[in-house]
């Protein structure tokens, strides 16, 4: 991570406070349950708040579903959302 040259930023749920993007309790693959918003545009909003070119994921869901949030709020021009492991290779063609 090091070799990223970049300000790294945890958004306040993370580690054993961490929020689950909802892809890991399947809401990817089904319609959305009842409540106020669906959780990956929650985790965006947190991601968002922090004003990131780039939201680092270490997780295939997780990277569907911040894509999908940063869609929602039509920040998709703006900031990128990428696998740690891509950020690490393209470092490494520096």
């Amino acid at each position: 991570l090091e070799k990223l040259d970049a300000e790294l930023v945890e958004m306040k749920r993370c580690k054993t406070n961490g929020l689950c993007c909802g892809a890991g309790g399947a809401q990817m693959f089904k319609e959305p349950e009842k409540g106020n918003k669906d959780i990956n545009i929650e985790r965006t909003e947190e991601a968002l708040a922090l004003n990131p070119k780039i939201v680092a994921t270490g997780c295939p869901f997780c990277n569907t579903m911040m894509t999908d949030g940063v869609k929602h709020f039509n920040k998709n021009e703006e900031v990128e959302v990428k696998d740690i492991v891509e950020l690490i290779a393209e470092a490494e063609d520096l």
